[in-house]
Parts: C-alpha cells; sequence; structure tokens
C-alpha cells in the first residue's frame, strides 16, 4: 500500500514536501521533494497583420502539467495542456494524443442531451484535434517514445474567430515552455480569399464570402509542416500566393512563442536513445537481407501482397536463422530491418527514377470507371486506381433530411445543416484483415471530410434535394480519400444532378535526402499518385482534389520537420497535370450529368390548398399527411399558410399521392354566394355559443355566433325561440381573410331597437379591398 501525506507548505505553493512511505518487506521509508514552479504567470501578445491581437499566457492555469498555455484571440480563449508520462514506452510510434473539446459552457448553451453534459466526441472535434495531430508531431524529435496527451479545452467563444487555428497554437505554446523535446514551435494561420485578395484569420462572417479557406502550419524558415482546406474551384496562382502570405505570417507568431519559450520555459529532457545503433546487428542485417531486400523492390511484378509477403519471407528467413541468441539483440537486428527496408526503398528511387511497381515518377496507376452498376440506386459508380477501390453511392431525399448539426458545433463553425454530406467507409477486409465493422474511427471521419470538401464546390447551391453520397472503401492501396472524389464525382453525374463540372484527386508523395539540408533539384523526388507503401515509407502525402479549371480541397501531412515551399509548390504544379489526366480518363465514361430521369428517382412538387380547406386537408392530428405517407411513401411539408410541398421516392407514388389529396379536397360544386346578398340559412345544430347553419345541402355548417343572432344581448340561443331544422334568413359577408371562415350576420336583417340612434355603416374589408356597406339598419360588428 502506497501513502501520500503532505509534510508542509511554503512559500504560496512554492515548495511540497510529499512523504512517500512503500511499506515493503524491508520496511523501507522514501522521501520524495518536489518543488513547483514559482515563476508569475507570463503573457505575450502576437500583432496578426489583419489588426488582431492573438494573446498566450501562462503559469497561470493547470500548473502541473508538463505545460500549459492559454490562447486568446478576440473574445475566443483555448486552453491547452501537455502531460506525459515519466516511463518510455518500447514503440516505434510516437505515441501522441490529442483531444479538442467544445465545452457547450464556452457559447453560454447547456446540453441538450439527457445528462445535459458534453458526451462522445463530434465531428467538428475529431477533425480539429486531427489537425492540431498533424500539426505537432512531426517536429517531435525522433526517439522521442513517452505516452503524451495534448488537450484543448474550449473555454469560450465570441462566434468571430475561429478555435481551431488558436487550438494549434496554443499547443505550439504549450509544448514549447514544457519540459518536452521537440523541434518547434510551430505556427498556424488561416487564409481566405475574398474580393480578389487574400484576407489572413478572416473572421465567420468573412469565411462565408471566401471562395478559400485553408489552414497553413508552418515552422522557421519558411517549412511547411501542414495544410488543410477547402476551395471553391480556386486557380493555382491564387492557392500559391495563399500559401506564402500563410507561410511568412507565420513566423511573426513564432518568433512570440519563442520569446514565451525563453521566459518561461523548462529545461527540455534528455531523451535515452532507443535506436542506439548497434553495430553488430546492422552489419549482420545488411550481409544477410541488402541484396534480397533490393530484389524484392526492384521486381516490378510484385503487387501489394506479393511484395508484402516477400519482405515477410525475408524477415522470418531472418529471425530463424537467430534461433538462441539474445532477445536484445533480436530486437536490434529487426530495428536495423525495418531502417535497412526503408533506406533501400529510398535509394532505388534515387537511383533509377523508377518506383517498386515499375513506374516512372509522374505515372499514374492504371484506371477503371464504371457508372450505373445498381439500377434501383439513384446514383452508383465504381473507381479503381491500381489496387485501390471504391464502390460510391448516390441517395437523394427531402430537404428536410439534411444533415443536422449539433448545437455547440453550429454555433463554433457557422454550418447549421448540410444538404450535401460524404460518408466514408474502410472495412477491415479492404487491407485483408478483420475487425470491427461498426462505428467510425477518425481516420475515417477525417478522409469522408476531406473527400467531402473535394465535392461540395461543385454540388449547386439551389438543388431542392437533400443528397447523400457514400463510399466503401473495397480495396486499399494507398489514396483512398483521392479515388472517393473521383467516384463520388461518377456517382453524382450518373444521378443526374447538375454539378458544375467532374472532380478528380490525387496524392503526392515525397522523398528526400536526409543528408542534404537545402534540398536542392537533386536532393527531393516528387511522386505522383503515391500507393500505401511510397506513403508508409515517404516524407509526405499531399492529397489535392479539383476540377481542370481549379482546386476544390488540399490536404498535407508531412512526416519530417517540414517542407520547403518550393517543394510544395512544384507538388501543386504536378498534381495539377495528374488531375487534368484522371478526369480526361474519368470523361470517357461519363462527362456529364445524365439527363434522362431514372424510373426511381424522386421527385419535388408544390401544391396550394385554400385557407379554408386546410384543416381538412391535414386531417385531425395530421392524420391525412400520415396516410399518405404510409400509403405512398410520400412526404408533405408546409411552406407556408397555403403552399405545400410534396416529396415522393417516384413518379408513381407522386401521382398515387396527388391521387389521394384531390380525394379528400374534392367537393361537390358549391353555389356562388355574392357579398351583401340575403339567403336562407338552414339550424343543424344549437350550442351555447350560437347556432350551426347551412347556406345549401353539401356545406359544412359554419357558426352564426350568438352576438350576430340578436340586435339584443343574448346568452343563449334558446332564448329567441330557434330550434334545429328552423330556416332563418342571414346575410352574406365574404369569407374572412385570416382563417378562410365564412361571416354571417342575422342581426343586421332586424329592426332597430331605437329609431333615435344615429347608425353609420360599417366597412368591410374583403380580399384586399374596403368595400362601403350601406344598409338601412344599424351599425353592427360583423363576425369574424
Amino acid at each position: 500500500m502506497v501513502l501520500f501525506r503532505r509534510n508542509r507548505l511554503l512559500n504560496n505553493r512554492s515548495l511540497i514536501l510529499l512523504r512517500l512511505k512503500n511499506h515493503n518487506k524491508n520496511g523501507n521509508t522514501f522521501h520524495v521533494r518536489f518543488v513547483s514552479n514559482n515563476k508569475s504567470p507570463e503573457t505575450v501578445r502576437v500583432q496578426l497583420s489583419n489588426g488582431s491581437t492573438m494573446t498566450l499566457l501562462t503559469g497561470k492555469f493547470a500548473r502541473f502539467t508538463s505545460g500549459s498555455v492559454t490562447a486568446t484571440l478576440g473574445d475566443t480563449s483555448i486552453m491547452t495542456t501537455v502531460v506525459r508520462k515519466n516511463v518510455p514506452l518500447n514503440d516505434s510510434m510516437i505515441p501522441l494524443t490529442v483531444n479538442y473539446r467544445q465545452k457547450a459552457a464556452a457559447i453560454g448553451r447547456i446540453p441538450t442531451n439527457f445528462l445535459r453534459r458534453e458526451m462522445g466526441h463530434t465531428d467538428q472535434e475529431i477533425l480539429t484535434s486531427r489537425i492540431i495531430d498533424r500539426s505537432v508531431r512531426p517536429l517531435l524529435k525522433p526517439g522521442y517514445c513517452y505516452e503524451t496527451q495534448i488537450v484543448c479545452n474550449l473555454l469560450a467563444t465570441d462566434g468571430i474567430n475561429d478555435s481551431d487555428v488558436l487550438s494549434i497554437n496554443a499547443a505550439s505554446a504549450a509544448l514549447s515552455v514544457s519540459d518536452i523535446p521537440w523541434n518547434g514551435p510551430v505556427a498556424a494561420v488561416r487564409i481566405g480569399f475574398i474580393d480578389k485578395r487574400h484576407v489572413i484569420n478572416p473572421t465567420k462572417r468573412e469565411l462565408q464570402h471566401s471562395t478559400l479557406n485553408l489552414v497553413l502550419s508552418c515552422t522557421s524558415k519558411n517549412l511547411v509542416v501542414m495544410i488543410e482546406g477547402s476551395a471553391n474551384d480556386i486557380l493555382e496562382p491564387e492557392l500559391r500566393k495563399a500559401i506564402k502570405l500563410g507561410a511568412r505570417e507565420c513566423q511573426m507568431i513564432i518568433q512570440s512563442i519563442t520569446e514565451l519559450q525563453n521566459k518561461f520555459g523548462k529545461t527540455k529532457i534528455d531523451i535515452d536513445d532507443n535506436e542506439k545503433s548497434d553495430t553488430e546487428a546492422e552489419e549482420f542485417v545488411r550481409n544477410y537481407a541488402e541484396t534480397k531486400l533490393r530484389d524484392v523492390f526492384s521486381c516490378y511484378t510484385h503487387d501489394k501482397i506479393s511484395r508484402d509477403n516477400a519482405i515477410a519471407d525475408v524477415r522470418n528467413g531472418m529471425i530463424e536463422s537467430l534461433t538462441g541468441r539474445d532477445p536484445e539483440y533480436v530486437s536490434n537486428v529487426m530495428r536495423a530491418f525495418n531502417k535497412l527496408s526503408k533506406r533501400i526503398f529510398r535509394t532505388l528511387i534515387f537511383e533509377t527514377n523508377r518506383r517498386c511497381d515499375g513506374r516512372q515518377l509522374d505515372d499514374l496507376r492504371d484506371i477503371k470507371c464504371q457508372v450505373d452498376l445498381f439500377h434501383p440506386l439513384h446514383g452508383s459508380a465504381f473507381f479503381q486506381r491500381g489496387q485501390t477501390q471504391v464502390l460510391c453511392t448516390v441517395t437523394l431525399d427531402s430537404i428536410e433530411s439534411s444533415l443536422k448539426m449539433d448545437n455547440i458545433s453550429m454555433l463554433t463553425s457557422g454550418i447549421k445543416e448540410k444538404h450535401f454530406f460524404l460518408h466514408y467507409d474502410f472495412p477491415p477486409y479492404a487491407v485483408n484483415e478483420t475487425g470491427r465493422i461498426t462505428g467510425m474511427d477518425r481516420r475515417e471521419v477525417g478522409h469522408g471530410a476531406l473527400a467531402e470538401k473535394g465535392l461540395r464546390a461543385v454540388i449547386p447551391k439551389d438543388y431542392p434535394f437533400a443528397i447523400r453520397l457514400t463510399s466503401e472503401v473495397l480495396e486499399s492501396n494507398g489514396s483512398s480519400s483521392m479515388a472517393s472524389v473521383c467516384g463520388g464525382s461518377l456517382a453524382l453525374m450518373d444521378a443526374g444532378i447538375p454539378i458544375s463540372a467532374p472532380v478528380a484527386g490525387v496524392a503526392m508523395g515525397l522523398m528526400t535526402n536526409p543528408a542534404s539540408s537545402n534540398l536542392t533539384e537533386d536532393d527531393y523526388k516528387i511522386l505522383t499518385d503515391i500507393s500505401g507503401i511510397e506513403d508508409y515509407l515517404g516524407d509526405m502525402d499531399f492529397k489535392i482534389a479539383g476540377t481542370k479549371k481549379g482546386f476544390t480541397a488540399f490536404q498535407a501531412d508531412v512526416k519530417i520537420p517540414g517542407v520547403p515551399l518550393k517543394v510544395i509548390m512544384k507538388s501543386i504544379e504536378e498534381a495539377s497535370t495528374a488531375k487534368h489526366r484522371i478526369i480526361n480518363i474519368m470523361n470517357e465514361v461519363i462527362s456529364s450529368p445524365k439527363i434522362d430521369k431514372k424510373e426511381n428517382k424522386p421527385v419535388l412538387d408544390v401544391i396550394e390548398v385554400p385557407i379554408h380547406q386546410r384543416g381538412k386537408f391535414l386531417g385531425i392530428g395530421g392524420s391525412n399527411l400520415k396516410k399518405i405517407l404510409y400509403e405512398t411513401g410520400a412526404n408533405i411539408y408546409s411552406d407556408g399558410d397555403t403552399t405545400f410541398s410534396i416529396f415522393a421516392p417516384n413518379q408513381n407514388a407522386m401521382n398515387e399521392a396527388k391521387n389521394m389529396i384531390n380525394e379528400i379536397l374534392r367537393k361537390d360544386v358549391e353555389p356562388t354566394l355574392t357579398f351583401g346578398d340575403i339567403y336562407t340559412a338552414k339550424i343543424t345544430e344549437i350550442r351555447e355559443t350560437g347556432v350551426m347553419v347551412t347556406l345549401y345541402p353539401a356545406m359544412v355548417p359554419t357558426l352564426l355566433p350568438n352576438s350576430q343572432l340578436d340586435n339584443r344581448k343574448i346568452h343563449h340561443p334558446s332564448v329567441l325561440g330557434l330550434n334545429v331544422g328552423d330556416d332563418i334568413k342571414v346575410k352574406y359577408f365574404g369569407r374572412d381573410p385570416a382563417n378562410g371562415r365564412i361571416r354571417l350576420s342575422r342581426k343586421v336583417l332586424q329592426e332597430p331597437i331605437s329609431s333615435s340612434n344615429n347608425f353609420t355603416a360599417p366597412k368591410e374589408t374583403v380580399e384586399g379591398h374596403q368595400t362601403q356597406i350601406r344598409e338601412p339598419t344599424p351599425d353592427v360588428d360583423l363576425p369574424r
């Protein structure tokens, strides 16, 4: 059992003594002394080029963490904490977790779920966590293997300044002031393109009018670490300029974070180099496996499965030859084998300018396309590029079926609902594995969001249906998200959705010479349309989507501490050429939206229902609408007082629904009633408030209130001796324009009570016109 006791506290919590009693078999007692940082809170301010000021505060909140920074822009504040464990892990991957949390309190709301508290992660939180992770992970020093968690808590938001870019800067500052070794700091900005000019960190309102939404993370010397964004078919020159402006803006933020680190930063820990070289193990691996690995990577007939199997055979044969050796030596051999595999793979590309599958650096994999695979679907397409396959389907539904955002995401992102949304599914069988097929992991959410951005720009804004596009990856060997863009574009055209232009996507890769710091033309190789192994063993995965005219989405994941701007610009240029070639191949299958209407395609129509028939049309509690839905599948929605929209899954269902509506509203031909004429009415019911009367047999009874029965004030019709079935004379004053009810009066036909009273005729407003009623009878209150 372990017991903690606080002995004393000095200098306002500046010194904490903890006595740790460890009752073991020897009865030893250990004294551990913890000294907290007694520095006062430190603040730096960053003056951005758009006139706003970003504030970074540390040393005030969450002081037990490895690093904590609260960043504020306007009235939006985010607190970011970094905590690491003290025991390193034996893991080749950096054990980093990033969690972004948007609290309902930050927008002055209470969560609407049953427990009234924050529950699972929303898509908005996942996507923000991903861009933070991708911005800081490449800068952690090699050999760092301590389990680390970054938590970004949204404290307050003003609805003007975005919190995602602010979170990246806060995470960078928190890592900088912590004791975690890394190659930072990194800074992030958002760039918009509004009215043909670039805007740094546009507000949410400005972003609604921007044709570009680009988030860029950079280190010093204008090295790009992360790119994420979407655009409305922006041209290549504008995209290039936006990246350059963003990189320049990041340098001011980096200087301020460095200043904060110099004032308040902790001493970085020394890393136990788990990658310590073992000369004997490296020599053994080189002698045993180098030639065999070169043969595997030089055999252009291999596909993904056969190449993986060949590498596994080499590795297994090597391990079998080490039977009886020290486990630590075997571990060093495995580590050396992985390093050698990566080095040989990359070296062969520099030596031969050819890739492991035989392609030139700018070659595309073989592409196959097909549309209209399944006739019952509204739209479907199959896209295959190399060994990556996706099946895309389109479903059209009523606009009420649009994806509704949760309240917090709606207020922080400015998006209330999405009429077009894409769901990306990556089942385990796509890579010959087993696993769960329910739920969505972060990777699926991120790839689906990227593909959705790539296609959203070409969807018509006024399309009357909600569009759900699904992309199921059937086979994966790299760039499945960009294959989803291509397949999704084909499926949308197959569904007849009038997109503005076909869209294609491609992933660009990078191989760099680690011995070079300047990356001259001979020190890096840009790869077009990378496969899975090129992504895994390469230095960059830059996904770019767009039409022949411009770009619609982009996402760069960098695995080294930054990529020079010239490499980014060269990648954009080559990607533009590649997407032109891909679109040409797609156009051979389908080049424009189908005009022929499918039998199963949903239809939309609008009908007018007079206001006095609205109740009859709806039925009690909407029973008529429910009956139409159950029997025909057609949904009816109210667009106004007299307007209703009908959504039907197909034309046959629409015809059936209209027939039922006509039957409900069908009525006998009624006589034309003239305003001001006198008619004979039959009493059908006696009520306390008046009598129900009809003017003709097929008429729905209408109320003649007590106030219009007699000149005298009465409380019940019985005092006038009226009975059911009696005929009475009434005067017709048209229909009430508000509710459509017939207005009648018996009072105006009776003799006045006193001849000495002076009366004036009432003015009635009927159908928007004022009509003077002139009668030799007393002034009356017309029924309403």
